[in-house]
């Protein structure tokens, strides 16, 4: 048992709220997975730039010169903004591959959590408030965003196991289910070149949506291309740059409501996830329907 939310906003005057408001769905979903969470957030492109979010387990010694020695060694300009257990280096999008090489060679200890030119992802083990504190998610802004609280059931709880995962640009999942089929998709999406770091279940969902649109597909297309390619059981909500989507397998047995107005589509494993937002007494609410793709772009 998992919580997920997710809110794509249509009206920017919302942006600065973004955080806050995806604060207050992920921590509603506490009794959900209390064993830990975390949370995408897009927002802050700046053209000809890419973010990677990278995590450690000893940020002050890991951090503190980082930025400096990574902009050394892919030479450019590379800055750093700590929060907490992860800092944000921004580089020129164009570095972004050499940046990647070069990281584990500068800090063993360190993850990527994601990489993008507008996403960046924060999760950590521990209570939904707690992580959402340790990052000030309530201050950021963005355009949209997905979060999910974890109950660990068939991997262990650990920072990596933590979702969302993020396996491709500004492309990110979280899912509440068990995929049955991801030990034999994992060995294929990693012949195909799929870099896929965990032994869990979701990454290999998220692996699995970066092959298909990297070979062409849309988000659409690829969320209903894995309604035949997956099997087991899921409810995912995806985000890429300019996208959000939400897919549920054919049986649909895990909880999900949907809520949209003008201003925003939010989406949570239970309506009590979307209370607290604005106009939701006017909203359309809806449960997603079984094997029914969703998706929404800016």
């Amino acid at each position: 048992m998992c919580g997920i939310v997710g809110l794509f906003l249509k009206d920017r005057s919302l942006e600065p709220r973004l955080g806050a408001l995806l604060t207050d769905m992920l921590v509603t979903m506490t009794d959900r997975g209390p064993d830990s969470a975390g949370i995408a957030i897009y927002g802050g492109e700046a053209a000809g730039s890419a973010k990677l979010t990278v995590q450690s387990d000893d940020p002050q010694a890991d951090f503190a010169t980082l930025a400096e020695e990574l902009g050394s060694v892919i030479e450019a300009a590379v800055s750093g903004a700590v929060k907490d257990s992860h800092i944000v280096l921004t580089l020129p999008a164009d570095k972004v591959a050499a940046a990647r090489q070069a990281l584990p060679e500068l800090r063993q200890g360190v993850r990527v959590m994601s990489t993008g030119a507008a996403m960046e992802i924060y999760k950590e083990v521990g209570l939904p408030r707690d992580v959402a504190a340790r990052f000030a998610v309530s201050q950021m802004s963005g355009s949209h965003g997905i979060g999910h609280t974890r109950m660990a059931t068939e991997s262990a709880v650990t920072t990596l196991g933590a979702h969302p995962f993020s396996t491709g640009l500004d492309q990110c999942l979280v899912h509440n289910g068990s995929l049955s089929n991801h030990n034999a998709l994992r060995r294929k999406l990693r012949h195909e070149g799929i870099h896929i770091e965990t032994e869990n279940d979701t990454e290999v969902g998220a692996a699995y949506l970066t092959w298909k649109m990297q070979t062409g597909s849309s988000l659409g297309e690829a969320l209903k291309s894995s309604l035949e390619d997956l099997d087991g059981f899921f409810t995912f909500v995806v985000g890429t740059k300019d996208e959000s989507g939400v897919v549920r397998d054919p049986i649909a047995c895990k909880p999900a409501v949907m809520a949209e107005t003008d201003q925003y589509v939010a989406f949570g494993s239970e309506y009590r996830a979307l209370v607290n937002l604005p106009g939701i007494e006017t909203a359309r609410v809806w449960e997603p329907e079984p094997a029914t793709v969703y998706f929404w772009n800016h």
